[in-house]
């Protein structure tokens, strides 16, 4: 099937976690048409039930499929991909690539063979992060922990607000206080929100850590789904979509723009 040149990567998430995905696609595939969207009437996902998001995002994604018709949508979001990707995938007839946690990774790299997960606490509790750390980490020890306060972090972060450092430290904490944390070297970040705010974790860990998340290996994703597919010659203004319109998206506008999404539209 031959795909226009100027049709988009769709990019979903809760909120802007998932520009943490978009810019390293963006470094792989430069001229790609964009569309972000964000379920601002829905976020934050991470203290919902895996109903409501179960029965929320193939509904979103169906929608937005339809009204731009993209060449590939990826779920920008580690809590949406956990509980919804494969009824998502089934709903649509384009590839939909997923964000999963990067516990292989961090299984790889971990010297002293204990690593954490940080995510949202419905992501941590996932049974995929259990199949994930068994599958990849069976010789090491696992920690998880959950923040919501994190999350909000990183939005109040993009939107240029007041950061309060007690955030990072006391999510970090939520890991090096288990048994085993003085020991932890390597931490997944589990939630797209998180390496938005990788500096302030880095800053708030009393020894150094190594921080693992999935953004590039969800860019050569996209690079092989799409390979011999013809792309515009220049990158074309990006769109960001919201489900809801307030003030709060109002001031994600310079952030925004730091992506090239500056047409902004809702749903």
């Amino acid at each position: 099937m031959t795909v226009a040149s100027d049709a988009p990567l769709l990019f979903f998430d809760s909120g802007v976690g998932g520009l943490s995905i978009l810019a390293p696609a963006q470094a792989a595939l430069p001229t790609a048409p964009i569309v972000y969207a964000a379920d601002s009437a829905g976020f934050p996902y991470g203290t919902k039930s895996e109903a409501e998001i179960a029965a929320r995002v193939p509904a979103l994604l169906g929608r937005l499929v339809e009204r731009y018709r993209p060449r590939l949508a990826v779920i920008a979001c580690n809590t949406a991909s956990t509980i919804a990707l494969s009824a998502v995938r089934a709903a649509l007839d384009i590839p939909v690539v997923g964000t999963v946690p990067a516990i292989k990774p961090a299984a790889l790299l971990s010297k002293s063979r204990i690593f954490g997960v940080l995510g949202t606490d419905a992501t941590v509790r996932q049974p995929y992060v259990d199949r994930l750390t068994a599958e990849y980490g069976a010789d090491c020890t696992v920690l998880r922990h959950g923040s919501a306060a994190l999350v909000q972090l990183a939005e109040t972060k993009l939107r240029n607000g007041p950061l309060d450092p007690a955030v990072a430290r006391d999510a970090l904490a939520g890991l090096l206080d288990q048994p085993g944390g003085d020991r932890m070297d390597t931490v997944v970040l589990a939630c797209t929100h998180f390496p938005l705010v990788e500096p302030e974790l880095a800053a708030a860990s009393p020894h150094p850590l190594r921080f693992v998340h999935g953004g590039e290996g969800i860019a050569r994703r996209i690079s092989y789904l799409t390979q011999g597919q013809a792309w515009p010659l220049e990158p074309p203004i990006g769109t960001a979509v919201f489900t809801r319109l307030d003030d709060g998206v109002d001031a994600l506008r310079p952030a925004l723009a730091g992506y090239g999404l500056q047409r902004l539209e809702a749903l």
